[in-house]
Order: C-alpha cells, then structure tokens, then sequence
C-alpha cells in the first residue's frame, strides 16, 4: 500500500510540476492523473491489465473514502461565503451553462460514436425485422 500511495502522490507531484511550470490552465493532479494513464497504458503494452493489483487495490481503497475529499471544498466555500453572496448571479450563470455545455457535447459525442459504429436509430430498432 505505502508503493502504491508513493507511486500515486508521484505522479500527482509530476503533474503539479509540469503544469505549474509549462503555465497549462489544468490542474496539477489532473495532468498527474494523465501522466499516470499513460505509464499504464505504456506498461502494458497490449497486456489484458490496466494496473497492477497492488495500485489497483489502492487506488480502488482512496475512492471508497471519495467523499472526505469534499471536505476541504466545503470549508473554501463557508470561507469564502461573503464572496459567493456578492457573486451569486454570474455564478448561477456559469453553472447553468456549464451544465448545458456538457449535456450537449455528451449528446454530441453520443450521436458521433453511434455513426461511427454504425449504430442504428433507436426507432430502426422498435420495428419488426420481418417484411
């Protein structure tokens, strides 16, 4: 467990780094997180394993605990509560058309993989196969 969390904290480490340095406008646990994807996918190379079981166990371990994580969001926002009552309006606008934004492109991205696959309609579906 204490190899898997190095390896984890690593990688988060490298992502913070790389994403600090390079200036990118993603966080750094997030470029940690594609770091990491891509050693895996790098490690197995064709290989039926994502992950080796003792990061996976790990990993499988920290999600479970997911929500603790929250913790420290919720503290930010009751510090930060004056702001957000100053800034409600722009705030509800950023969510509602965030929500928008990844509906429509989820749906977007559905419809093109279903064509790229060659899906048929969900209406081709309901009717009868026979002439």
């Amino acid at each position: 467990m204490l190899k898997a969390l190095t390896v984890l904290l690593v990688f988060q480490l490298a992502g913070e780094t790389l994403s600090r340095a390079l200036g990118l406008p993603i966080p750094g646990p997030v470029a940690g997180m594609v770091l990491l994807l891509g050693a895996l996918i790098w490690r197995t190379r064709g290989r039926a394993e994502a992950a080796p079981p003792w990061l996976a166990q790990t990993a499988d371990g920290v999600l479970k605990h997911l929500s603790l994580l929250f913790v420290p969001a919720g503290v930010g926002l009751i510090a930060h509560l004056g702001r957000i009552e100053a800034e409600w309006l722009p705030i509800l606008g950023a969510l509602v058309a965030s929500t928008l934004a990844s509906i429509a492109v989820g749906a977007l991205t559905f419809v093109a993989v279903a064509r790229l696959t060659g899906s048929r309609a969900e209406g081709d579906a309901l009717k009868d196969p026979r002439p």
